[in-house]
């Protein structure tokens, strides 16, 4: 399977393509994805850019005209907030915290888990990483507070996700609010360059495809509308 980016222009032609091409296709609303099918083999998987909506009934897509959003991107001793008006970046906001073991390069929440020992370093790193997500979270309160947010992007790994709902200080948000997504890219060190980048990755349409579904296709790919990123491994 490759995978490739498609700015939304050049996106909206693929799309007047396949739907004129007799494929059969799903659209998912969690995953913003339309997938396309072929004698009902997958072929094609279409994550739609941020600022497109696709309207199931019509077979439409539609240009959003107006979208605020937050992007919230964390990792063990570094995170970062993004608040987004219309799709530019008004409020950015980088937290750092002393969560990882020198030695063991691990975080301290996978270390209590694993020996649990109550040394003062171990009690410094624990107060931190709960200091951390207050922090972020009251960040996002002001955010909320302050703005109307159609959108919740998160990209946070499992352990850490229950810190970010069960803080001393509330995440503005129920963990089941219909307005998240997850991020659909790995992020391993969300810098405000990270967050930049992953704003504009979400603006592009992630085309990902089999060589069925590239020899359907022949044509796009070559062009200069197309970016070809790293090949993955996908269950289809």
């Amino acid at each position: 399977m490759k995978t490739y980016l498609f700015e939304k222009e050049a996106f909206k032609k693929l799309f007047d393509s396949l739907l004129n091409s007799g494929l059969s296709f799903e659209y998912s609303q969690k995953k913003h994805q339309i997938s396309y099918t072929d004698s009902g083999e997958n072929c094609i998987k279409i994550r739609l850019p941020l600022n497109i909506n696709f309207d199931a009934k019509k077979n439409v897509i539609q240009e959003q005209e107006f979208l605020n959003y937050v992007l919230i991107m964390i990792r063990s001793g570094i995170g970062s907030v993004g608040f987004f008006e219309n799709f530019v970046n008004e409020r950015h906001k980088v937290f750092r915290a002393y969560m990882v073991r020198k030695k063991q390069g691990k975080s301290q929440i996978k270390h209590l888990k694993t020996k649990g020992k109550s040394r003062a370093g171990s009690r410094v790193r624990l107060q931190e990483t709960l200091d951390f997500f207050d922090d972020i979270n009251e960040r996002l309160r002001e955010h909320f507070e302050e703005f109307r947010i159609d959108r919740i992007g998160i990209s946070c790994s499992e352990t850490l996700i229950p810190y970010l709902y069960g803080g001393k200080v509330g995440i503005p948000f129920e963990k089941q609010d219909s307005r998240i997504f997850k991020i659909p890219k790995h992020i391993q060190n969300p810098t405000y360059e990270a967050l930049m980048e992953t704003n504009e990755f979400l603006l592009k349409a992630e085309v990902k495809v089999t060589e069925q579904g590239r020899e359907i296709l022949a044509g796009y790919f070559s062009s200069n509308d197309s970016e070809q990123i790293d090949e993955e491994e996908e269950d289809w």
